[in-house]
């Protein structure tokens, strides 16, 4: 049995990616995206009429109503492909903005309910700003389920929890990334690999307080640099996979093991926190890491998201 299949046995996988045509192969339950994905896709020949034939639907709309169209249209057709839910992205220039975001994921919603899809089979994401956080607290109450995306600490997930958000993205790459950069030479790639790997670290962390605490909130491992990270964590509740790791995984029939239990974690003595407002700036300003990496990744998804808004006003 291939490494794919026998992850699934442990987690659900889900496929990180724009390209619905290439999700099929690997069976995911659920797809994600995100600006920078979908504006990979739309400049690829097989996506490009997709792209124009919903801004000529819509001319005359506002961009970001347009924007939000084309977003729905991928999101649509990966639901043909997928059994499960896909997860849109709120514009992150919103990512500071309680009410702004709350708007654009009622619009979003609508789309979707007018297209004949249910909400359960929809993520709103949302990066995990305070802000952010309490807009998927709001959304959560209506029935709107949300996907916290840019969670790179521990506060972003422990006040994820608490505003009993459906799912968070914990980012494994991003992480890795970063302490790599910092250690520089002296970075020994063995011997951080694996449990080891602070990226995986930070998830298992996660995953054991949630799992310890009874907390509902579903766990996503995100943002994978090999394939040793996600071997690494089996047994989470899903992992979202680009489909070049998709295709490893699928290519390889070594023996994999469970290496995430939530049986096992509940009995981990762990102490429950809370954050409020303050606490949690705080928090996440005491993580140099979190701090730099969560700016940083709202900054691309919006210059992502301003090329998207120039292909859609030039189509």
């Amino acid at each position: 049995m291939n490494q794919l299949d026998q992850l699934k046995a442990f987690t659900t996988v889900v496929a990180d990616t724009g390209n619905f045509k290439q999700m099929a192969q690997f069976a995911p339950r659920d797809a994600t995206t995100n600006p920078s994905l979908i504006l990979k896709a739309v400049q690829q020949p097989d996506y490009a009429p997709l792209l124009t034939d919903t801004v000529a639907a819509h001319r005359g709309k506002p961009l970001d109503q347009i924007v939000d169209e084309v977003l729905v249209r991928f999101g649509l057709e990966i639901l043909k492909v997928v059994p499960g839910r896909v997860s849109t992205e709120v514009d992150a220039r919103l990512s500071f903005d309680t009410a702004a975001t709350i708007a654009r994921a009622h619009r979003l919603i609508a789309l979707y309910e007018d297209a004949g899809i249910s909400r359960e089979r929809v993520l709103i994401k949302i990066a995990a700003t305070w802000e952010g956080i309490q807009a998927a607290h709001a959304l959560e109450q209506e029935g709107i389920h949300c996907n916290l995306t840019l969670l790179f600490s521990f506060c972003q997930a422990v006040a994820c929890g608490e505003a009993g958000v459906r799912l968070i993205s914990p980012f494994v790459g991003r992480i890795y990334d970063w302490y790599k950069k910092q250690a520089g030479a002296a970075w020994d790639e063995a011997a951080m690999a694996g449990a080891n790997d602070p990226g995986v670290k930070s998830v298992t962390q996660i995953f054991n307080y949630y799992k310890k605490f009874g907390i509902d909130t579903e766990v996503m491992g995100a943002s994978f640099r090999n394939v040793g990270q996600i071997v690494a964590l089996a047994g989470c509740d899903l992992l979202t996979i680009s489909p070049d790791l998709l295709a490893k995984l699928q290519a390889d029939d070594t023996p994999m093991t469970r290496a995430l239990d939530a049986t096992a974690a509940q009995a981990l003595p762990l102490h429950a926190v809370i954050y409020n407002e303050a606490s949690f700036r705080y928090a996440l300003n005491e993580d140099a890491m979190a701090t730099e990496k969560l700016a940083e990744g709202i900054r691309l998804f919006a210059v992502d998201a301003a090329k998207l808004d120039a292909l859609i006003q030039g189509a």
